[in-house]
């Protein structure tokens, strides 16, 4: 991967350093894992769940996108989901559905940084 790139991906929140020494150094496998969290259905649920009041999955789709975003070093959207499973869990749905804006852009910076990949 050129530095362009690694570059784009950075500004995007992915601290691709941690991601590849997470992948022993592989950028084949980050960016085969990278294409494959934006096929993943879990941001469509995520946002049919907040739309129709459903908490419960709501809750189960954030948790997998936060730990999705965790492992590959996602690090603004690491964050987004942290803060929202925890409002969550706490019942505060008002808040939780309050950080969709924020949670979309941020998908929004890391698809085009992926697609260019």
């Amino acid at each position: 991967m050129d530095k362009a790139k690694l570059d784009a991906l950075a500004a995007a929140g992915i601290d691709t350093a941690d991601a590849l020494e997470r992948l022993m150094g592989s950028e084949a496998l980050l960016q085969r894992f990278l294409r494959r969290f934006l096929e993943d259905g879990s941001l469509d649920a995520l946002r049919a769940a907040v739309a129709a009041g459903d908490w419960a999955a709501a809750l189960k789709a954030s948790h997998t996108l936060k730990g999705m975003c965790g492992n590959l070093s996602m690090t603004a959207l690491y964050g987004l989901f942290t803060r929202q499973v925890a409002l969550l869990r706490a019942e505060d749905t008002a808040g939780a559905a309050a950080l969709m804006p924020e949670i979309e852009a941020a998908y929004a910076r890391v698809a085009a940084a992926v697609r260019e990949l």
